[in-house]
């Protein structure tokens, strides 16, 4: 079991460095001068300075430096917690993922719940129902929630419950209300893959004896779905929520955007789009170690929901 964690450890490390490795040089290959760019947000242009005054704002920022000399530092530092100062900003890039992290944790975690009870919600009423033409339009609901265009949805929820209804502010950060627009509209693509899974497990379970033998002993339909048929008909949805969290955490930065709320994710578009290099490798730092934690934890859960997977026999 150790030898397991330490292999398992490892490759999230890995993929770890990757991610960060792989957006360090994209940013840094993409056209455009960063100190430029950081001066024309600053209402500044770099020929209004002096050959001395640019020379001394390059090496201020470690734009003096060669492309490995900048990412070995940058790494050095990452790896000791410092992802050191926004260039954008002029703030330490530590104290602008305290400000935004909460609200996009309480935006992703409001996703993340409402889309597995609505994914497996749906998935469970379309397995128990009977009425096949009730069953037919059930099962169809779930290519329908992940072909719609997140941000369609979103202009979709905030025209009809914002401005039609008025039940939820159509932008800002503040109070619970405005939680709820950008939480459903995050969490719709994720419910939509989860019940999709789910109906399908459900259909394969049917065919099981077990289920056969259950309603031998006198079950009722939903004593037999309850009981056999979800415990297996689930266990893909494990894996599924350890992908799910990568598409969270990516779709936050569209939803962030379209409902103007000040999280990651929409620090993460202006960083881009300002190519404020410590910014956005400390995002991706960030949600790559969530995505691997969260894999990590579903990897070691699986043997004890499957007791298959953990008396596997070895091949000589």
């Amino acid at each position: 079991m150790s030898r397991y964690l330490i292999g398992r450890v490892g490759q999230a490390l890995l993929v770890l460095w990757g991610a960060y490795s792989i957006t360090y040089f994209i940013l840094y290959l993409l056209p455009g001068d960063t100190l430029a760019i950081m001066l024309s947000a600053a209402g500044m242009e770099v020929d209004s300075l002096s050959p001395e005054d640019l020379a001394r704002a390059q090496a201020y920022y470690g734009l003096d430096k060669g492309i490995f000399e900048q990412y070995f530092s940058l790494l050095w530092n990452a790896v000791q917690g410092d992802f050191g100062q926004s260039l954008s900003l002029n703030r330490p890039v530590n104290q602008l993922l305290v400000e935004r992290l909460p609200q996009t944790l309480s935006l992703a975690g409001l996703a993340i719940v409402l889309s597995m009870i609505g994914g497996i919600g749906l998935a469970y009423l379309t397995a128990y129902v009977r009425w096949q033409p009730l069953k037919v339009a059930l099962a169809r609901l779930p290519s329908l929630g992940f072909s719609v265009p997140v941000f369609w949805m979103g202009l979709l929820l905030i025209q009809v419950f914002a401005f039609s209804l008025g039940w939820f502010p159509a932008t800002g950060s503040r109070g619970f209300d405005s939680l709820i627009l950008p939480a459903v509209t995050l969490a719709i693509p994720s419910a939509a893959v989860y019940a999709q899974v789910l109906q399908r497990g459900f259909q394969g379970v049917w065919q099981e004896p077990y289920i056969a033998t259950a309603y031998a002993k006198g079950l009722s339909r939903w004593q037999v779905q309850a009981r056999h048929g979800f415990k297996n008909a689930a266990l893909p949805i494990l894996t599924l929520i350890g992908l799910q969290v990568g598409n969270t955490v990516s779709g936050a930065v569209l939803v962030e955007t379209i409902f103007a709320r000040n999280g990651v994710g929409r620090l993460a578009q202006e960083a881009v789009l300002r190519q404020d290099i410590p910014v956005v490798l400390a995002i991706v730092a960030v949600s790559a170690a969530a995505f691997v934690l969260v894999n990590l934890v579903v990897d070691l859960l699986y043997p004890y929901l499957d007791p298959r997977i953990a008396h596997t026999p070895k091949v000589s």
